[in-house]
């Protein structure tokens, strides 16, 4: 720590003495039309790297040389200025006149940046604000809603829980599906180590022709995150903190003891074994009995289920001199859980650096480290809902009743017990980025890029004897070592070229990347003391086991791209990239993915250029092909493990092939994407929006196929099957009103996609990829995550006694539908597509109003027609034994169609049809955020030396609409770890 904070003052003297070697330049920066100041306009010295920018008040001091100067100022939606500075010259007042708002924009695609008006693919980009405006540990979350064509869902509130992604649907089935992240130029897939506050600009890469250069890593799509840098001039120091409380977000009810009693007595009413109270001491034991005639009962999920808090500590200091500049931050995160146990600490440090060493030669880093403390809750709520209410969570001198149901169970509370249970896992990141960038004469650019990502992980599980895992059993305990090593290496090439209205990019690429994990873990069981948890194995005196593993593959590729405009009419971009991926088979390891995109604007042409309506137009298409090659490195290969083996009484050393066989014709899977667009603008963009539509078709694709018993293996990983996704995205902004002391804008997003498996092995149409007791379907013609069982159609009636009596069913068992009407209920006739877990459509709205220093804004997300799996639902123990949901169960006197009748002859899991029980539509509409802030007058903050400061309130996930009662929909219908509900308040500072 002495080092560090050594080396930050070391680089502040050196940034402070290269600076006071200039004169100081002030002034103050305003739009031309309303007079109002202009914030964070970029000001930089021409020709040279010195700059910087204006504050929230449009005010300004930058450092610049000696002599006549000349400034250019750059702003998004003004035209750029190029003003001159006379020697001797301390201010200056400038005033920057409003154009076509973002088509000056500079966004940032694969190994470049362009602007977007010159942009021939699919991309969406957000700024910091946007990033922050959501709090929360993943910045992805944030954009949830956002960007049409992402698909972003969080299914667990635990505080390590991640998000799945995915852009333009699920294409693989058992190849990753989740986007390539790149930060700062290089891949890296640790984002949610990246604080928002970090964070100038995101990018999310869509269709082919902007991911192609990224070859199979960019198959899934591509998320570019660009840090900020530091900036020439006066030192800016920031500080960013928020913490609040978070609840759960809706938790549902098992039943009470009522409930519980009633459904006990009416599954044993049933086969003939109860007939009125008076039969209760025939079917509950005497603690139960007690707690019946003394009304005692106990809720233990309400007693699992605590507030939570989240807070988060960030400072960021930007300095620079005319030859180096620089970018420190701190930050520290910190999330508790609504569960006991559930912890995470993360504390991060950024340094970013750029040096001039010359005209021509420029060198820097980005570097970043991360340190995670992890503790995780294993899931009590499961046992929480089945376990009789009829007891008591403690006895009566206060200490927990271990056992409860005279020893049936144990207490749910269990793990909580000082040194009962301990699950903590550290993880140091280091992640420094070194680069090269030569610029020997002007257009061309050269670069170099080396990256090493380090990943050291220590996760200790203890678990006594009296725990919800172990329930009497020995003590146990686990202690492992992960490291992984990421290494990257890129080379990039850059000319440019613009004469007589033609302009013409040429990048060029080599890439390499290796990716090394190794682990080392051991186990034991019933230690000698339990207060050594996991720090000493060797102590355990049963089954004590070690194990140890190592992978490592590479990605070898070469890439080149053109981009050819003129006059900003007519853009072309061609894409090639040659990967080789040593997962894949000999002879199947390289492949070419090529792209093409073009665009038309006609804008720029005699017959729009002056129009008063449409301020932008631009018609754009592409065709790529991309490949994906993520499976488990030796896929390709068969391996060998030891298996127990004895000659006659003596052990002997055997071996056998390994569960998975190699698969020497392992090859790549291809996804061929086509994509037309359309971006506009109205009224001076005062309305601007865009529409993609695109077709995704992948072959070849990479899945796990389960062998037959027979072959003495398991599975294989084969190229079977074809799968399909086409859709369309909208996004349309509009200012709707832009006054000098009053903003209003709003921005609605829209995304549909239909998503199909096209072919499967053998031409099989329905394909188990489980198990016979927890099946699942890949079925022709629907999405991979699809639901695929009977249908219920309701309850048999004691109408419908003979009809039932036909299927060999009576009154109050589960109706499914006859789908051919054979009179037969089969696996194979009879079962159909009952859902999908992929929205129909999902979209956001967001609006964001500014009135003089205020500033409101709210989110609202949908995500319409996707069915769920509910637990809840399907938490109905027909026998009376374990606790159930609070459901409308089949009685002769309540003769519903929502449940079937109890009774103690089947165990759920005998229960035909029951899995059909917790399908239900999974639609919601969510109030994601709201936001109030306050920025506090110039007048009261300059006092104290304070640029900006800002306070501000923040609701997270305030209410939800959905047909399910209790418990929100995005959790996809576990009852494990319920999503939350967040209140923080907080504070932004600028010196």
């Amino acid at each position: 720590m002495k080092k560090m904070v050594l080396l930050m003052g070391v680089l502040l003297l050196f940034n402070y003495v290269a600076w006071a070697q200039h004169r100081q330049l002030k002034g103050k920066i305003t739009d031309a039309q309303t007079n109002e100041p202009l914030p964070a306009v970029t000001i930089s010295v021409k020709g040279s790297s010195m700059g910087g920018a204006s504050d929230a008040e449009g005010m300004f001091s930058i450092s610049i040389p000696s002599g006549e100067v000349t400034l250019v100022f750059n702003y998004i939606g003004y035209g750029t200025r190029e003003i001159k500075v006379s020697e001797g010259q301390t201010g200056i007042n400038v005033q920057m006149t409003a154009v076509a708002k973002g088509l000056d924009e500079v966004v940032v695609i694969g190994y470049g940046a362009v602007k977007k008006s010159d942009l021939t693919g699919s991309v969406t980009s957000l700024k910091a604000e946007e990033l922050k405006k959501i709090p929360t540990g993943n910045v992805v979350e944030a954009i949830q809603g956002k960007v049409p064509g992402l698909d972003i869902t969080r299914t667990s509130g635990s505080s390590n829980a991640g998000v799945n992604v995915t852009v333009r649907g699920t294409r693989s089935i058992n190849a990753g599906n989740g986007p390539l992240y790149v930060i700062d130029g290089v891949q890296y897939s640790n984002v949610q180590d990246i604080n928002s506050n970090d964070i100038q600009s995101m990018e999310v890469l869509k269709d082919a022709s902007s991911t192609a250069i990224y070859g199979s890593r960019g198959a899934n799509g591509v998320i570019i995150i660009t840090t900020k840098k530091g900036t020439s001039g006066k030192a800016k120091v920031s500080f960013n903190t928020y913490a609040g409380m978070s609840k759960v977000a809706g938790y549902p009810s098992v039943n009470d003891a009522t409930g519980y009693v009633a459904l006990a007595r009416e599954a044993n009413r049933t086969t003939g074994k109860w007939a009125s109270p008076a039969d209760d001491s025939k079917i509950f034991n005497t603690t139960q009995l007690d707690a019946i005639n003394n009304n005692i009962q106990t809720n233990f999920s309400d007693l699992l289920l605590h507030n939570g808090m989240q807070q988060d500590y960030q400072v960021g200091l930007t300095a620079g001199s005319e030859k180096l500049r620089s970018y420190i931050s701190l930050d520290y995160y910190n999330e508790k859980g609504v569960l006991m146990l559930d912890n995470l600490q993360r504390y991060t440090g950024r340094l970013n650096l750029d040096y001039d060493l010359n005209r021509y030669l420029t060198l820097g880093t980005q570097t970043q480290v991360t340190f995670n403390n992890q503790s995780t809750r294993q899931d009590p709520l499961n046992l929480a809902n089945k376990i009789s209410p009829l007891t008591f969570a403690f006895n009566e001198d206060g200490s927990l009743n271990m056992v409860p149901n005279q020893g049936k169970d144990i207490n749910p509370l269990a793990d909580e017990q000082n040194g009962a249970f301990e699950d903590n896992a550290s993880t140091t990141r280091l992640f420094p980025t070194l680069y090269a960038e030569l610029k020997p004469f002007k257009g061309l650019n050269a670069r170099t890029v080396f990256s090493f990502n380090s990943s050291s992980t220590r996760q200790g599980v203890f678990k006594s004897a009296n725990t919800i895992a172990r329930f009497g059993q020995a003590s146990e305990a686990s202690y492992a070592n992960t490291n992984s090593r990421n290494l990257s290496w890129e080379n990039i090439i850059t000319y440019q070229k613009e004469l007589k209205g033609h302009s013409l990019t040429v990048t060029g690429i080599s890439s390499y990347l290796k990716f090394e994990n190794e682990t080392a873990s051991a186990l034991g069981r019933n230690l000698l003391l339990t207060s050594q948890l996991y720090y000493a194995l060797a102590n355990s005196t049963q089954d004590v086991s070690i194990y140890s593993n190592y992978n490592k593959n590479t990605l070898v590729s070469y890439a080149g791209r053109v981009n050819y405009g003129y006059k900003s009419k007519y853009l072309l971009t061609l894409t090639g990239r040659f990967d080789g991926a040593s997962v894949l088979g000999e002879g199947n390891k390289w492949d070419f993915f090529p792209s093409v995109a073009g665009a038309w604007r006609p804008i720029a042409e005699d017959f729009l250029k002056d129009s008063k309506v449409m301020s932008d137009l631009k018609v754009r298409a592409s065709y790529g092909i991309s490949g994906n090659s993520s499976v488990s490195a030796y896929s390709s290969q068969s391996s060998l493990v030891r298996i127990p083996f004895a000659y006659g009484d003596s052990p002997a050393a055997g071996f056998a092939y390994a569960k998975q066989i190699g698969n020497p014709d392992l090859k790549w899977e291809k996804s061929a994407t086509t994509d037309i667009g359309v971006d506009f603008g109205l009224f001076n963009n005062r309305v601007s929006g865009t529409v993609d539509v695109y077709d995704t078709r992948t072959s070849d694709l990479l899945y796990d196929r389960v062998m037959p018993l027979t072959s003495g293996v398991s599975i294989i990983t084969q190229n079977i099957g074809k799968t399909r996704n086409k859709g369309i995205e909208l996004s349309l902004t509009t200012q709707n009103i832009v006054k000098p002391s009053f903003n209003w804008a709003t921005t609605f997003s829209f995304f549909k996609n239909n998503e199909e498996i096209v072919a499967l092995t053998d031409g099989a149409t329905v394909l188990n990829t489980g198990t016979t007791s927890t099946p699942k379907f890949l079925v022709v013609g629907s999405p991979v995550n699809s639901f695929y069982d009977f249908e219920k159609v309701g309850i048999w009636q004691n109408s419908e006694l003979d009809q039932a009596t036909k299927y060999g069913k009576k009154p109050g068992d589960i109706k499914i539908k006859d789908q051919d009407d054979d009179g037969v209920i089969d696996n194979i006739h009879d079962r159909k597509v009952i859902g999908s877990a992929v929205p129909s459509w999902s979209g956001g709205f967001n609006s964001d109003l500014t009135f003089k220093n205020f500033e409101f804004s709210f989110y609202i997300y949908a995500r319409m027609g996707q069915t769920i799996n509910s637990a809840y639902m399907s938490r109905f123990d027909p026998q009376g034994i374990e606790n159930s949901a609070t459901v409308s169960y089949w009685t002769p006197e309540n003769p519903t169609n929502d449940w079937p009748r109890p009774t103690t002859a089947v165990s759920f899991t005998s229960l035909p049809y029951a899995s059909t029980l917790g399908y239900m539509d999974g639609s919601f509409i969510k109030l994601r955020s709201v936001s109030l802030g306050y920025n506090l007058p110039k007048s009261l903050i300059s006092k104290l030396s304070v640029q900006r400061a800002k306070i501000y309130v923040t609701g997270k996930n305030l209410f939800c609409i959905s047909d399910l009662d209790g418990y929100d929909p995005e959790s996809a219908g576990s009852l494990t770890n319920p999503l939350t509900r967040l209140f923080v308040a907080g504070i932004n500072l600028e010196f």
